[in-house]
């Protein structure tokens, strides 16, 4: 696995955010010294990696990729880069400038410094969205054609298709994970959190964008960062492309459900608001999503949760830290 071939240091950007402080906690655990979180706090918090600044576990840098490129002396002594800095919200479309800046210009950025340094590793977070409406499911690795309909999915791609010809061209190996949904403690958007503070506001109605029918994989965090630490196994390609998820899935209708019986709230009315023809929630919402993970279990990858024990889990977990929402 990945920990092993760690021999000097790891960068972790956007490592105060969701997935990347979940990182910076198995890195941590695992033992792994000079360790350097760069993260510009736009949608991350700090406080989820302020006790391993404090206590000289890891460095932190404020820094924002899209601006610039990384300090050079802090890719001394690195020989992996987990990126994880992304503007993370699906779900807008106000300003397509955003996707563009903060994803892939950041990761052109990374990657002109990777290409400059001794970096042997860069593992990346991508996206199912990047397979748009796909026709077959679940969806392997090789599916094609990718044509993603959201803003945010195209901006994954891009990236990927940047790291690739970097990776070819300059001989440093990447791994391109493509999440389902990931959920669990520190997420602040999305499905649930949606919900939840929805209820909050009017426990007598919820409303629900789409026709409640769409169908998804949710993958709890811990299992998809197992995931992650145990795919490098005998993968030696320039890159590397996983998908990370679940074998079933979820609707709508069921999570509502589910976040309904958490915080006790019956007799609820679902109001649907369906804005597409296809009843997806929103323009660029896939309706459908499930994952081919058969290429990661075979590498010895079982999630221990399904897509309802992981939203359940996740649901308990918000609920219990988020008073506030």
């Amino acid at each position: 696995m990945i920990l092993d071939k760690i021999r000097e240091g790891a960068i972790v950007t956007g490592g105060s955010g969701f997935i990347g402080s979940h990182m910076v906690d198995n890195l941590i655990t695992s033992n792994i010294d000079n360790i350097v979180v760069i993260d510009n706090l736009s949608s991350g918090d700090y406080l989820n990696i302020s006790k391993y600044v404090d206590n000289g576990r890891i460095i932190f840098h404020k820094s924002d990729l899209s601006k610039s490129y990384i300090d050079e002396k802090l890719l001394n002594g690195v020989d992996t880069i987990f990126h994880f800095a992304a503007y993370p919200e699906v779900r807008f479309f106000d300003d397509p400038s955003k996707y563009f800046e903060d994803n892939v210009r950041s990761t052109f950025n990374l990657l002109e410094a990777i290409r400059k340094s001794s970096v042997k590793y860069l593992i990346f977070s991508s996206s199912s969205t990047i397979y748009g409406k796909p026709k077959i499911f679940p969806t392997p690795e090789q599916y094609g054609p990718l044509v993603p309909i959201s803003h945010y999915g195209s901006s994954k791609l891009a990236c990927e298709a940047l790291i690739s010809s970097f990776s070819h061209t300059y001989g440093f190996s990447s791994y391109v994970f493509r999440f389902a949904n990931v959920v669990g403690p520190r997420s602040k958007h999305g499905i649930i959190w949606d919900f939840i503070k929805k209820i909050k506001q009017d426990n007598k109605q919820l409303s629900i964008l789409g026709d409640g029918t769409q169908s998804k994989s949710y993958i709890y965090i811990q299992d998809c960062i197992d995931a992650m630490l145990l795919s490098f196994k005998d993968l030696n390609d320039p890159v590397n492309i996983l998908n990370i998820g679940t074998e079933d899935a979820i609707d709508v209708i069921s999570i509502a459900d589910l976040v309904c019986s958490n915080m006790g709230i019956d007799n609820i009315e679902y109001n649907f608001i369906k804005s597409t023809l296809d009843g997806s929630g929103w323009i660029g919402d896939v309706k459908s999503m499930n994952l081919d993970i058969s290429k990661v279990q075979k590498l010895g990858f079982n999630p221990r949760y399904s897509s309802k024990d992981a939203l359940s889990l996740a649901i308990k977990e918000i609920l219990h830290s988020s008073k506030n929402i």
